[in-house]
């Protein structure tokens, strides 16, 4: 596989076959991932990843979690600007009607999309769920990394015939998550990564998302 294939191929993937994930060829794809570049060759990245009886004490907490409601822990970071203006919130909008249109949840069935949000702490049935984090200490250029080893990831992902959904939802739940995951407090919880083999069948994985024309981001001087 090229890469343009990998990047074309690749998608949020939110519904999973009932099928184990290799653990040697995950392993294989973060050994990889490690030639991800990164500003002064700092690597912040960290990573810890649950599956087997780990992952479900994980989803069983959150259920508990989740039930406190609202505000029960302190979110790691704002996901979006509280001004978020156009084209941002609207490309943000049309995705979140497309997805749930996928699914035939309408607007004002809230209880319908409750459900569904809440599937993003079971890392949507995957049987992998991979945390990415880093050290607190880290400033916006390592964020920048994080984020090309992220990528780097889910394309090598890809290529080893296997989908994924980063998952930013988990950031607001630093306290659970740190605390089943045993990862380091005073690591930063950037996501969470779904990852297992991508149900072809599912109209989830296939919704149209929109990408915004070249023009609009890329201006060429001269």
């Amino acid at each position: 596989m090229d890469v343009s294939t990998a990047v074309a191929m690749r998608r949020s993937i939110r519904c999973f076959k009932d099928a184990p994930v290799d653990l040697d060829i995950l392993r294989d794809v973060l050994d990889k991932a490690r030639a991800a570049p990164s500003g002064g060759n700092v690597q912040p990245w960290h990573a810890t990843v649950l599956h087997g009886d780990r992952l479900a004490r994980l989803v069983e907490e959150m259920g508990a979690a989740l039930m406190a409601g609202p505000g029960h822990e302190v979110p790691e970071y704002r996901i979006y600007p509280d001004d978020l203006s156009e084209p941002y919130r609207g490309r943000r909008a049309r995705n979140g009607e497309a997805m749930y249109a996928a699914l035939g949840i309408t607007r004002e069935d809230k209880a319908g999309r409750m459900r569904q949000l809440a599937r993003n702490f079971g890392f949507f049935g995957a049987p992998v769920g991979l945390f990415v984090h880093m050290p607190r200490l880290m400033g916006p250029p390592q964020w920048a990394d994080l984020g090309i080893w992220l990528q780097t990831v889910m394309l090598l992902l890809v290529e080893a015939g296997l989908g994924s959904c980063p998952q930013e939802a988990w950031s607001a739940y630093p306290v659970t998550v740190k605390r089943v995951a045993e990862i380091p407090d005073d690591h930063l919880l950037f996501c969470g990564l779904a990852i297992g083999v991508p149900d072809p069948e599912a109209a989830f994985n296939h919704f149209p998302n929109d990408r915004a024309a070249l023009e609009e981001m890329v201006h060429f001087r001269d």
